[in-house]
């Protein structure tokens, strides 16, 4: 009977273990594609790795709300999310759109304090999920990791410092030509950009600062002059070089963020 009991034991112990290994497999295939993490130690990624724990989320769940107490940071594995803010007027204004692999909640844990948007999603969603005490001292003691996040807050600032002067100093219609081009993907020789099963037209204004009949009369402006044709999965751009010439920037605004798709 004991020689039973400590068989089985091994056994539990042996297939905890196995899981334990996928789980940790899993999560570091999620680092190695987030940009600045790919190159994080081994030692680091093993510390993450054994405290992260997954989580999932339904189409439109929040995952959490402005101002709530920062209590983890997500690693997201699968899926889109939305981060975005509530006006005193009831409008919502998106702050960012974010698909696996990403990071979002980590500015709110770095700083010690409240979460900064209302981050929902937008189809079904997995994350992984560290609490931020954890996350904390894994940065304190991993200088690489401290080194990482630092670089990924530099390019969120330069992210919504753009996004501050499109709103502000650039009409729809440039804003929308902007965001084409920078989402625009090459396929067969023809130029698109890919719709979510999400996209529709009142998600689309809610990115770029609008509501959706400003945005329906900018994107048929758009189709008028030939520049794109708009379709329920995908907008095609069959002038790329008109599209840039028709969102070129206001003296205002910084022209070298103008590109063509690469």
């Amino acid at each position: 009977m004991p020689h039973h009991h400590t068989t089985a034991k091994r056994e539990r112990w042996s297939t905890t273990r196995h899981t334990m290994m996928q789980r940790n497999h899993a999560f570091t295939q999620i680092l190695a594609r987030i940009r600045h993490l790919e190159t994080l130690p081994a030692e680091v990624q093993d510390d993450l790795a054994r405290a992260v724990t997954p989580h999932q989320y339904r189409p439109g769940q929040i995952i959490y709300m402005k101002g709530d107490t920062a209590t983890a940071v997500y690693f997201l594995a699968k899926g889109w999310v939305k981060a975005a803010r509530i006006s005193c007027g009831g409008r919502e204004q998106a702050t960012m759109f974010l698909y696996a692999e990403e990071v979002f909640g980590d500015v709110a844990v770095i700083t010690e304090a409240p979460y900064l948007d209302t981050v929902t999603a937008l189809e079904p969603v997995e994350v992984w999920r560290i609490p931020a005490h954890t996350f904390r001292e894994q940065m304190t003691r991993h200088p690489s990791l401290t080194l990482a996040f630092a670089k990924r807050l530099g390019e969120r600032v330069r992210y919504f410092a753009d996004l501050v002067e499109d709103l502000s100093l650039c009409s729809v219609e440039k804003r929308v030509a902007r965001t084409l081009l920078r989402h625009a993907r090459l396929h067969n020789e023809r130029w698109f950009v890919p719709r979510q099963g999400w996209t529709t037209l009142d998600e689309m204004a809610v990115r770029l600062g609008t509501v959706r009949d400003v945005l329906r009369r900018a994107l048929k402006a758009l189709e008028k002059e030939h520049l794109i044709t708009v379709h329920k999965q995908e907008i095609i751009v069959l002038d790329p070089d008109g599209l840039a010439a028709r969102g070129e920037p206001d003296r205002q605004c910084d022209k070298s963020r103008m590109q063509l798709p690469k």
